[in-house]
């Protein structure tokens, strides 16, 4: 088996899923004004983008390990192709509900796949960690490449106009050439195959055995918390920068992509960091440290006076702090992730990846609607100063997960 070629392979699925998942922050922007949306009905598309996720979590997570990793991704990649291709060709609000829909589906389909496969390709727990935030690093290159792409095809001069659409055309490329690369991947799966005769009820069970085990309750708790103050502020970033900052939306778009970066290099720096310090330690102090940037940044958007916003040479100063706390939130999730899969079996990572999935899926829904919420009736800036209150409640379940963890 060719450990190289797998994981360019997950690296380059993780780095398209990226993409089209973390794209909801533009086309909640790009809705508004292409089709006359609310804030309110704009936020239904996290929804749909995770509460498919969620779903079909809730059912791969009990047949992976039967289908198969592989066939799973490529699956996967079928479907998000042909979503892609029908944005343009419909170029309707109901088919933008649709494409984050099946790209839930299909995400769900990778990420279970990814996790899994990690556990074939690594050969113990500092690996694995450190493996898991690379993975995770490279997911927020592509959504850093998303905000450059997406503003490419963004005519601002005409803000009513559609052409942002014809993006799925070169995203569904992509797709394909990830389809082909998969394809000719060889993979050993025989570690974690089940027997063919064992029934789906079983699988479910399993699942809803380890979900009310304390340490996996504490951990999905942990990460709902987590991707509810992450995507709160990474879908609703472009918004506050055209709405709140008065930057164009094309410049919206490209300066959340400072977001994506900062939590890039922070991932990338925590699969360094994160061999030789303690994981809890590290994570009390990003957190923390992600509450400070949220009461130095914010008041930095007030009283920005009245000049014509061009482009990053007069960009106020708060639309390139307050994205930097990309770089302490960063290492939270892949290293919460990775603890809890180190402390499971490899057989029953499946199943915990489809944990994972749906409970990150949940509190991105619930992130989204409620800053969508407080940003339509309370502004913008109410919107990002909630996110201090997950974070206290973070700190809390990150030290109850460690000392369960240590019990483990």
């Amino acid at each position: 088996m060719n450990n190289l070629k797998i994981k360019l392979s997950i690296f380059i699925n993780y780095f398209i899923f990226a993409i089209l998942l973390n794209s909801v922050g533009t086309v909640i922007l790009q809705v508004q004004t292409t089709y006359g949306i609310t804030e309110s009905s704009a936020s239904v598309l996290e929804a749909f983008k995770d509460l498919s996720i969620a779903a079909m979590s809730f059912l791969v997570a009990s047949y992976i390990t039967r289908i198969g990793y592989k066939k799973s991704m490529l699956l996967a990649l079928i479907i998000v192709t042909i979503a892609c291709l029908g944005m343009p060709l419909v170029n309707q609000f109901w088919m933008t509900k649709l494409l984050f829909g099946a790209v839930g589906v299909s995400f769900a389909l990778i990420k279970v796949s990814v996790y899994g496969t990690i556990g074939l390709v690594v050969k113990d727990k500092n690996e694995h960690i450190s493996l898991m935030n690379f993975v995770e690093s490279f997911f927020m290159v592509g959504i850093l490449s998303a905000g450059f792409i997406f503003s490419f095809f963004i005519d601002d001069k005409n803000p009513q106009s559609t052409a942002w659409v014809n993006v799925y055309y070169l995203l569904a490329g992509l797709a394909v050439l990830a389809f082909l690369l998969l394809l000719t991947t060889k993979m050993d799966e025989s570690s974690i195959k089940k027997e063919t005769d064992v029934k789906a009820t079983g699988d479910f069970e399993e699942m809803f055995k380890l979900v009310v085990v304390p340490v996996v309750l504490v951990f999905v708790a942990s990460a709902f918390i987590y991707v509810l103050i992450e995507q709160s502020i990474m879908s609703w970033l472009p918004t506050f920068n055209s709405k709140v900052l008065h930057l164009p939306n094309s410049l919206s778009v490209q300066m959340a992509g400072i977001l994506a970066a900062s939590t890039a290099i922070g991932r990338f720096l925590a699969g360094v960091v994160l061999k030789k310090l303690k994981w809890l330690t590290a994570l009390i102090i990003c957190v923390l440290l992600s509450g400070g940037m949220v009461l130095l940044a914010l008041p930095l958007a007030q009283n920005l006076g009245n000049e014509a916003i061009t482009g990053w040479g007069n960009a106020p100063l708060v639309a390139f702090i307050f994205p930097m706390i990309g770089l302490f939130i960063a290492p939270i999730y892949p290293s919460i992730n990775s603890v809890i899969l180190s402390t499971l079996p490899t057989r029953q990572h499946g199943v915990m990846s489809g944990l994972i999935v749906i409970f990150s899926a949940l509190g991105g829904t619930t992130g989204s609607l409620i800053t969508g919420y407080i940003f339509e009736h309370f502004g913008g800036q109410s919107a990002f100063y909630f996110s201090l209150i997950p974070m206290a409640i973070l700190i809390i379940c990150l030290v109850i997960f460690n000392r369960l963890t240590e019990k483990k």
